[in-house]
């Protein structure tokens, strides 16, 4: 059976294997090294197993793990093993030749014969019975015997026989690697493994997993790693250390990370850490115990090795901590130390999987005495100002230091950091509100302080965990006390949670924001959007004053980064009727494209984008937000480029599960994300996306995508009837942006069904949407209308004309469908139509339509070649396979799939290249034919020589 060989390591399978059947005269020796879990055995192992499969014989010689003293008769012990497997007639010969030259000769005297006795007999062996040595694992011999062997390879090379050994490097200045070295230099080649590059690390990874996987899961993989980024192993002990705790999420058929990227380890059974981390050899329970030690105080703070030696007596002496703990960590490189001092771990990884593990060592005690070796002597607010950064340690050292120190060093800390180290200052900000009484005098200016960092740098976690340190200050402050400062806050905070997703009013906040809604009344203001921009349920009319206090208490001037009372209600406002809302708009010569843009980003729940449109420069953005990312899929929907849409819903999603994330789920996102799916006849991932989304939500996005999902499952009726029923609801609630959406695929799904009546119905119902609305969708919608029901062919291409200017893939498209109904140049539109159809990805349903439609008006469907016309990587490997003499059993145990799948898959093979049978396929790979046709993928193994042959030689088989 085929196996699944090495990922990127071709050429060194190929190098490898051409040494083993380089038998005769032309025999030579190889040494391949590699650090640890590099993939050293696996390269051997699969050259070997390909070689073996030709005919070659392969023997391994094992010399350096048995009993015998090391030295010349312990190789001589290994070739009498691997001659006992040499059959024929003169075999009893060689081996009573090898045991009594080994019985006759020994020390140090008797070496040079011993090992001429080995030369020959291994040369007569050969002569009769080519074979090839191997030898693993080289850096575990003992010096004498590597001694031995080197000697054997450079004075009395045995001829004919070639041999490939493999280990990890030498390391400078090492004793213990001087066999590595002597072997190196006996070799006729050294071969190095490099590292995996991060597309082969991609490719490990969906090996591993079984299916595709989100970019966003691989970097965070490599981030881990650091320098080991490219080491199979330790990719793969990633990979299962992930699998053990479920941090895995499949969306889609792709499989996403649910975890912090910093929380990623590697697996913590010890032995496998050990061999993979320590290259000197496995540490001892006390050195493993203070490594974890040390991962644990680096975890939350910074130590600088001037930190250790400022210790007073009586905590861990420089000569215990750095000496024991430290160096040896240094040494091999699992620790590093950078020019400003500072100590980390080179791999995040095994940092946090040394975390994972039990240590007797105290870990808060040490911050403590970190920072009391600078309090004691500058003062706390001296310490904190003069070095930031202890204000971690002095989160860390917790209750070890006393509340009222604590304090003093975060908020000098934090005002110090907040230009330099703005991230760092939020955390100081944070860890000093925690310590803080709420009826403390400083708690609300420490909380404003606070809240603008976090709005100025568009930090919305940070924001949004300011909630229960204001709620408790709220419920302590008196009504006249600095109230204005804690509204801002409160503004501040409900601004981070529509970004985040979450929803700040009394429903679905829970206790702190009841809280927060009850003391803030500005608040109300922002909970108004939470319907519009599809967070939850509507909780007051769109466009109505969301509470009477609002307006009077907000004393936010326009010019400030946070909406103005008269914005939050334009923001609200542009999802119903366009009455009163040129009262909100800026008095500028902006106000109109100020609108548009506003109502394009509320049709869409694009709550980034409104706040652009509305604020302008005085938005200081989304940062890295769910709404920042739901920003960028509705931007790449429009653009047509829905794989990458689908990749931020599946990344929106997966952050909205991450353990300790303040994101809550995107409902938009979600609907989108079912149209997508729905559009390209996935019905299966379009009613998963859906079935997602609370029944409380009812926005018009939502109800689009509903629609069409009933109607390609084949509920049209009820499609239909439930399309009517969602626009009346939404009316009701005011929201009427994105209902054009909803009403013109009920027009086009009524012409689809031959429903004349349900088309005029709809189509008055978006005139009358554009009457009261007025925005450039509901005149598209009216403009596409018309086309189809009037068959009015000036007002389809006024429509294409305005959507092409605004941009949206989908719609434009459905123009296009509109032009062949009814237009004139009705191939042109076909034409445009069947290539816009097919850069979309449209499935079946959309393909039967442009079918029926180039029947009717007796055309003929056009031919568009593919955008991207190459072989998919499943593709290029199941090429190699054939030209590899791959029977289809095997191909199928390789690439995992049914015997029928692989037919299937040749079948469409041999139609995309224009080749008859596998052979004609394999010789257009070999030769390079595929490739300068542009059918091979950029770096693809397509070429001539490309890959080497893992099955029989000669011809490419034809066989099933």
């Amino acid at each position: 059976m085929l196996k699944c060989g090495p990922v990127g390591r071709d050429g060194e399978i190929r190098d490898v294997a051409g040494t083993l059947l380089s038998t005769g005269a032309s025999a030579r020796t190889l040494l391949l090294v590699g650090g640890a879990g590099t993939g050293k055995t696996a390269v051997v192992e699969e050259a070997r197993r390909a070689v073996v499969e030709q005919g070659a014989t392969v023997l391994r010689l094992r010399c350096h793990d048995g009993g015998n003293p090391p030295g010349a008769g312990a190789l001589a012990d290994g070739v009498h093993q691997v001659l006992t497997k040499v059959h024929d007639r003169r075999s009893p010969a060689r081996t009573s030749a090898v045991r009594r030259i080994r019985l006759r000769n020994t020390g140090r005297d008797g070496e040079l014969p011993l090992l001429s006795t080995l030369r020959e007999v291994l040369a007569d062996a050969a002569r009769h019975l080519p074979f090839a040595l191997v030898i693993d694992d080289v850096e575990r011999m003992p010096s004498a015997t590597a001694s031995a062997l080197g000697l054997l390879l450079r004075v009395f090379r045995p001829a004919g026989v070639p041999m490939v050994m493999a280990g990890r490097p030498a390391r400078p200045g090492h004793p213990g690697d001087d066999g590595v070295r002597q072997l190196t230099a006996a070799a006729d080649r050294l071969l190095e493994l490099p590292a995996l590059r991060p597309a082969d690390v991609e490719t490990l990874v969906m090996r591993r997993l079984g299916r595709p996987v989100e970019p966003a899961l691989v970097t965070a993989v490599l981030r881990s790693l650091g320098p080991m980024a490219g080491t199979p192993e330790a990719v793969l002990s990633v990979l299962d250390s992930m699998a053990e705790r479920g941090d895995f999420l499949e969306l889609d058929g792709h499989m996403c990370l649910t975890e912090p990227e910093q929380a990623l380890r590697l697996t913590t059974d010890v032995a496998r850490l050990s061999r993979l981390c320590w290259p000197a050899g496995p540490p001892d329970a006390a050195a493993l115990d203070a490594a974890a030690a040390v991962a644990r105080n680096l975890e939350h703070a910074e130590i600088r090795l001037d930190d250790l030696h400022r210790l007073k007596p009586g905590g861990p002496r420089r000569a215990g901590l750095v000496d024991r703990t430290l160096t040896p960590l240094v040494g091999d490189g699992i620790l590093t130390v950078d020019e400003d001092r500072r100590i980390a771990f080179a791999v995040p990884a095994l940092a946090a999987a040394l975390r994972a593990l039990p240590t007797r060592h105290a870990v808060s005690s040490l911050h403590a005495l970190i920072t009391r070796s600078l309090t004691d002597r500058l003062g706390a607010e001296t310490a904190g100002g003069g070095y930031p950064r202890l204000a971690d340690h002095v989160a860390a050292a917790g209750a070890e230091l006393d509340d009222a120190l604590a304090v003093d060093v975060l908020l000098a800390a934090a005002r110090t950091d907040a230009r330099s180290d703005w991230s760092r200052s939020v955390r100081a900000y944070s860890w000093a509100l925690r310590r803080l009484p709420p009826h403390d005098r400083r708690t609300p200016g420490v909380l404003y302080e606070s809240a603008e960092l976090s709005l100025r740098h568009a930090d919305h976690p940070g924001a949004l965990a300011l909630g229960e340190p204001l709620s408790a200050c709220l419920d302590a402050s008196s009504p006249e006390r600095n109230r204005e400062g804690l509204d801002h806050v409160a503004g501040v905070w409900a601004l981070a949670a529509l970004h985040e997703h979450r929803l700040p009013h009394a429903l679905d906040a829970g206790p702190r924001g009841r809280a927060v809604v009850e003391h803030a009344p500005a608040v109300a203001g922002f909970a108004a959007l939470v319907g519009p921009y599809g967070l939850g349920p509507v909780t007051c009319r769109p466009g109505t004053e969301a509470h009477p206090a609002a307006a009077a208490a907000d004393p936010r001037p326009r010019s400030g980064p946070l909406p103005s009372a008269a914005e939050l209600r334009l923001l609200a406002g542009a999802a119903g009727s366009r009455a009163g809302l040129s009262d909100a708009l800026p008095p500028d010569a902006h106000g109109a494209r100020t609108l548009d843009g506003l109502r394009n980003a509320t049709a869409h729940a694009d709550l980034a984008g409104a706040l652009a449109a509305v604020l302008g420069d005085r938005y200081t953005g989304a940062g890295d937000s769910t709404a920042a990312r739901y920003q960028v899929m509705v931007r790449e929907y429009l653009r047509g480029d829905w794989g990458r849409a689908l990749a931020s819903a599946r990344r929106i999603e997966a952050r909205s599960r991450t353990r300790g994330s303040t994101a809550g789920p995107a409902q938009p996102a979600r609907a989108l994300a079912a149209e997508i799916h729905c559009a390209r006849g996935e019905l299966g991932y379009a009613r998963t996306w859906l079935e997602l989304i609370p029944g409380t939500v009812a926005h018009p996005l939502v109800a689009w995508a509903r629609l069409g999902l009933r109607y390609w499952s084949g509920q049209v009726e009820e499609a239909l009837e439930g399309a009517l029923d969602e626009v009346r609801r939404a009316r009701r609630e005011g929201l009427l942006s994105g209902v054009e959406k909803v009403l013109l695929r009920y027009l086009s799904f009524a012409l689809l069904e031959a429903m004349p009546s349900a088309m005029e119905k709809a189509l008055d119902e978006l005139e009358a949407l554009d009457e009261e609305v007025g925005s450039p969708m509901t005149r598209e919608a009216v403009l596409v209308g018309r086309g189809l029901v009037r068959r009015d062919a000036d007002s389809a291409l006024a429509a294409l004309r305005s959507v092409r200017r605004r941009g949206d893939a989908y719609l434009e498209l459905l123009c296009c469908l509109g032009l062949v109904e009814i237009g004139d140049d009705c191939e042109r539109w076909l034409a445009e139509a069947t290539r816009g159809a097919q850069e979309l990805g449209i499935g079946r349903a959309t393909r039967t339509s442009l079918g029926h439609m180039t029947r009717r008006r007796n055309l003929v469907l056009p031919k568009v070649r593919p955008a991207k016309d190459e072989l998919s990587e499943e593709d290029v490997e199941l090429t190699a396979l054939v030209s590899r003499g791959a029977t289809n059993r095997q191909i199928a145990a390789r690439l995992m799939w049914s015997e029928k799948t692989v037919e299937r898959r040749l079948t469409r093979l041999f139609q995309r290249t224009g080749c008859r049978s596998r052979v004609e396929l394999a010789a257009a790979w070999l030769d390079g034919s595929l490739a300068h046709r542009d059918l091979v993928p950029d770096g693809g193994r397509g070429t001539a020589g490309g890959s080497f042959p893992v099955s029989g030689p000669g011809a490419p088989s034809s066989r099933r």
